[in-house]
């Protein structure tokens, strides 16, 4: 069979040219929203996006000018700058001018530092593939990785005539699942939103002391095998703006409000931090927060931060300097390197530049020589607050340490899985991440959604879409650090919005949702790379599939065991009836709802619609046309609960009776979701409370507390009657349904 010809061909016009070239980026011409309509990309849409890219779009002579740089890079380069290969197929694409097959030697420094060498003997290699480009012939070949190159993040070099070099990352095919859910187990974990855990000891938000507390009572009382967490990404911790877990200043690290100011090691031998925390006003302050009936995140932050400056301070005293604790930190600081460097230089400016001014909220603020990491006036500004940049490194360090010890405690206690933490899919455009890495952002694009039943007109998310080609050509370093901190501390990851790894919806400056189109980035290396920090770490990975995604990418995700994310609201038929448990797929987490949606008491009595009104989201006939909507959903749950026999005979069969959830209609619930074959059941908190409340309300700010409500029961309400009957019920239906 003769190997495949890829031919380099110019454009006829302009469009065309445009056209050839959007497509060679991965930008789709058309896309069909979730109404089955047709929305085909504009002129003007895929000139934006690429001149976004960096392209020169004025003329076909300068589109095909960097066509042809693309295409070579991708299809004439000896070896591409970074090559990502499965276990199942492991050799490389070697590109030499046809007829010409110089003798070449390779050396592989591996990940470890060790080196594997050898001659390549280019006449016996197997043709891959013929390339026509320029008047001229290459032939690429396929180069077999020697056996003794294990999986991890390598560098190849060939030398001969022409040399090149190429990072090279190897990968298992599928991600890690244990062994009994391999095989065909199942399991259960226990959903809480950390910052609304409520306890008499914490200083206004849920900690990981609170999180220690809730693992003892998952384990003992019901037997959950995991927590489910929000994400714990860092954030300004500013109401109503900068509290969301998943628009945060950075994803690669975490949000002191967490931190257990007590338990940290530098507490106990501070006495100027133990007797400031006696005194009646600080004290008065934490009654004050505890007692608040949403998250005060600003006095929280602004608490704890006070404290661990006094804690930061007894860490460098003479005394502690040759501790093994001050080599922890030195050890900790050097495998972060460059990454924590400018996160903390963020922190450090942010909080000097806003108290020189206090106008100056984000870095788009700050001076113009700040903005940006590498100017000479950022490095001096390091050297010159070197203790501050260093407080924050410290603050991440704790961290650190008291997220994995909660971790060990989870998997020491009889934990399978342990924490279950979640990865945003965006990050604030005005925080640390986009000032540090701008260049790995697409400047001039916002990420959003195409037109679907909740937005008509498509979402604008407001974030910069990754620059895929710059994430490519450096080896992926920061996506594979944004999955690897995350795993390191738990033992499964929930990626939002799981698409974002095979493609996104870009929306052009200056142009409406609805008038994007979709970009793909480089999925099968995106997906490799998670199956590989994946399986080092022994994480789960369920992917967030929810919305618009094709079977293609269902077909891959599954193709390398990530697990689906199915919700009971969305598991429908084409006539609009919920499915029965037997139609959910094994490979899946199922769950009744997210922070995003509804309660399961909330779902009843309307309290999203009601929500959606007052905040001025839907106005007089969206709002009875959504009731309506709703009462025909009860109405079909109430059928499938009856087609499923979780309800007793004689059972109301009208749900316009049932206005509210009572027990029975509440356990058939849970009940079914128990019964699915998907391998995961995750139990949210407020459907174990029965809250009606959700804890954020898509498309509003101030009109609605997102993300600051408290859990209506507190950490010591667990041990109290009612909670234990709770416990028992979910537990014997734990025990029924083979999930314990």
């Amino acid at each position: 069979m003769a190997a495949p010809q890829i031919t380099f061909q110019n454009s006829t016009n302009y469009e065309d040219a445009l056209g050839r070239a959007a497509a060679e980026c991965g930008v789709d011409h058309e896309y069909w929203d979730i109404f089955g309509q047709r929305h085909e990309a504009s002129v003007e849409a895929k000139k934006k996006i690429l001149g976004a890219l960096g392209w020169d779009v004025a003329s076909v002579a300068a589109i095909d000018a960097k066509r042809a740089e693309l295409f070579s890079e991708l299809h004439t380069a000896l070896l591409r700058q970074t090559i990502v290969i499965g276990d199942s197929q492991r050799f490389l694409p070697l590109t030499l001018p046809a007829q010409t097959l110089p003798p070449l030697e390779f050396e592989i420094t591996l990940e470890s530092g060790q080196r594997v060498a050898g001659p390549v003997d280019t006449t016996q290699l197997p043709l891959l593939r013929e390339v026509s480009f320029e008047g001229k012939l290459w032939s690429t070949f396929q180069l077999p990785l020697p056996a003794g190159v294990p999986f991890g993040y390598h560098t190849i070099k060939l030398n001969g005539q022409t040399a090149a070099v190429s990072n090279l990352i190897v990968c298992p095919d599928q991600a890690y699942l244990p062994p009994r859910l391999a095989e065909g187990g199942k399991t259960a974990g226990f959903n809480v939103a950390l910052y609304g855990l409520r306890s008499a000891r914490n200083w206004g938000c849920g900690d990981f002391t609170d999180l220690r507390a809730l693992i003892d009572w998952a384990i003992k009382d019901v037997g959950f095998s995991f927590i489910g967490l929000n994400p714990l990404h860092a954030l300004h911790n500013r109401v109503p703006y900068n509290t969301s877990p998943y628009l945060p200043l950075s994803i690669y690290y975490k949000n002191l409000i967490y931190l257990d100011i007590e338990k940290v090691p530098e507490f106990g031998s501070s006495s100027c931090a133990k007797s400031i925390l006696r005194s009646e006003r600080i004290q008065s302050q934490i009654r004050t927060l505890r007692a608040a009936p949403f998250v005060v995140y600003h006095d929280v932050d602004r608490l704890k931060e006070r404290f661990l400056k006094l804690l930061y301070r007894e860490f460098r005293k003479p005394r502690h300097r040759s501790s093994q604790r001050a080599a922890a930190f030195a050890a900790y600081c050097a495998r972060e390197g460059a990454l924590l460097d400018k996160f903390a230089l963020y922190c450090a400016l942010d909080e000097i530049l806003h108290k020189q001014d206090r106008d100056r909220w984000t870095w788009r603020n700050w001076p113009p020589h700040y903005q940006s990491p590498d100017s000479p006036e950022s490095r001096q500004f390091a050297a010159d607050y070197a203790r501050t940049v260093e407080f924050y490194k410290y603050v991440q360090f704790v961290i650190d340490e008291q997220l994995a010890a909660a971790q060990q405690y989870a998997k020491e206690s009889g934990m399978e899985i342990g924490l279950y933490h979640d990865l945003a899919v965006a990050t604030d455009s005005c925080g640390s991440d986009l000032w540090a890495h701008g260049g790995f952002y697409v400047n001039g694009c916002r990420v959003g959604a195409p037109p679907d039943d909740f937005s008509p007109k498509g979402q604008d998310w407001g974030f910069p879409p990754p620059n895929f080609l710059a994430h490519r050509a450096d080896g992926y370093c920061l996506y594979r650090e944004s999955i690897r901190k995350i795993l390191a501390l738990g033992g499964a990851l929930r990626i939002d919005h799981v698409m974002r790894l095979f493609r996104l919806f870009w929306i052009p400056a200056g142009m409406e949702a609805a008038q994007g189109t979709y970009v793909r980035d480089n999925a099968l290396d995106l997906m490799h790379i998670l199956a590989l920090e994946s399986v080092r770490s022994q994480n789960i990975v369920i992917g967030e599939d929810l919305g618009t995604v094709t079977d293609e990418i269902r077909d891959m995700l599954a193709q390398f065991r990530i697990l689906s994310y199915r919700l009971l609201y969305f598991e429908k038929r084409r006539d609009g009836s919920f499915k029965s448990s037997a139609e959910y797929p094994a490979q899946a987490l199922v769950s009744s709802t997210t922070h995003d949606l509804a309660t399961l008491a909330g779902f009843w009595l309307n309290r999203d619609v009601e929500a959606r009104k007052a905040a001025g989201l839907a106005d007089e006939d969206a709002y009875h046309r959504q009731i309506a909507d709703r009462q025909r959903e009860k109405q079909r749950m109430l059928d499938l609960l009856h087609a499923e026999n979780l309800l007793p005979g004689g059972y109301e069969r009208n749900a316009a009776h049932l206005p509210e959830l009572n027990g029975e209609l509440h356990n058939a619930i849970v009940g079914y979701l128990m019964s699915v074959p998907s391998m995961i059941l995750l139990l949210n908190q407020e459907d174990f409370t029965k809250e009606t409340e959700q804890q954020n309300l898509p498309g509003s700010t101030a009109q609605y507390p997102n993300w600051q409500r408290k859990m209506n029961w507190s950490i010591e309400d667990l041990a109290s009657a009612d909670a234990q009957a709770y416990s028992r019920m979910f537990r014997d239906q734990l025990i029924r349904s083979g999930r314990r």
